[in-house]
């Protein structure tokens, strides 16, 4: 009996040294991969561009000496754009971004548990963004940072997702400079493709935390407003502004594409309203959209 118990014992402990090594090992191939690309990336950054003689054709534009300069740096994010990930767990997310076939990927992931993976550094170009524009940018990937949250889009997001979010853009932010505008979500920049990260994002909690713009409750819902000496309950159209912009060009000024208006009132109550996002804006909307507009100029 004795025997047996050591000799399971054993077993287990070899087990268990067995399924760790796998653990470590299971994105070991990814990462020779990535490792390969970054490498041939920076080869096309240290490549020395070829003289007009070493071209064998004439042109205007190449001289016959190569000039050298030091005065250069890298190119540095200036957005940073949040999504979810429509899918069922974090693992699940990282095993798309890692096939070569989806071609789809992000700076970083944040799991439901607060854990934070980066996939890429945050120099290098992601394929996040796709299709899109805000205000005149209409290559986001080149010009941001991607965060994925793990999400179906169909439920709350955790608490600890969003505590690590926040630590995560509070780095982002410093290091980079962006502007707190320019925290956006992905529906923002493809009002007729994408709805995330859906309406239950805390918007105003990271607006609140300096990331985002978000508009200012006491003025647009006043307690109670005096009207020829009748007080008016919130939400009349009396309390709305006189000359309020009109609402497409409101929605250029902040930074949505128009083009498709139904699409960008749909991607912006998404955001600054959170509730019948299907419908045209109302008063109250309206009231929203006139004070956020004037943040954006």
């Amino acid at each position: 009996m004795g025997f047996t118990r050591i000799t399971s014992a054993v077993l287990l402990i070899f087990t268990i040294i067995a399924f760790a090594s796998c653990s470590k090992d299971i994105y070991r191939k990814n990462n020779k991969a990535h490792k390969k690309a970054v490498k041939e990336v920076t080869a096309f950054i240290q490549e020395i561009p070829k003289t007009k003689a070493e071209l064998n054709y004439d042109t205007l534009s190449i001289s016959d000496e190569w000039v050298g300069t030091a005065n250069f740096g890298i190119r540095k994010p200036n957005y940073v754009i949040i999504h979810h990930t429509a899918q069922d767990s974090l693992a699940q997310t990282l095993a798309t971004f890692t096939l070569s076939r989806t071609q789809v990927s992000s700076h970083y992931v944040v799991g439901r548990d607060g854990e934070i993976v980066q996939m890429l550094n945050d120099y290098l170009r992601s394929w996040h963004a796709g299709k899109g524009r805000w205000g005149n940018d209409t290559d986001l990937n080149s010009s941001s940072i991607g965060i994925e949250l793990d999400n179906n889009g169909s439920e709350p997001f955790t608490t600890a997702q969003i505590e690590s979010l926040l630590v995560l853009l509070k780095r982002l932010k410093w290091k980079y400079g962006i502007p707190t505008a320019n925290f956006i979500g992905h529906s923002d920049i493809a009002p007729s493709r994408k709805i995330d990260p859906s309406s239950y994002f805390p918007w105003k909690k990271l607006a609140e935390e300096g990331f985002g713009m978000w508009y200012d409750e006491e003025v647009v819902f006043p307690v109670l407003a005096h009207h020829d000496n009748v007080l008016l309950p919130i939400g009349t159209t009396d309390l709305l502004p006189e000359n309020v912009l009109d609402p497409i060009l409101a929605l250029r000024i902040i930074g949505y594409d128009v083009s498709d208006y139904k699409a960008a009132i749909r991607s912006f109550k998404l955001h600054f309203i959170q509730r019948d996002v299907d419908s045209e804006l109302t008063e109250v909307d309206k009231r929203i959209l006139d004070n956020l507009y004037k943040k954006y100029l």
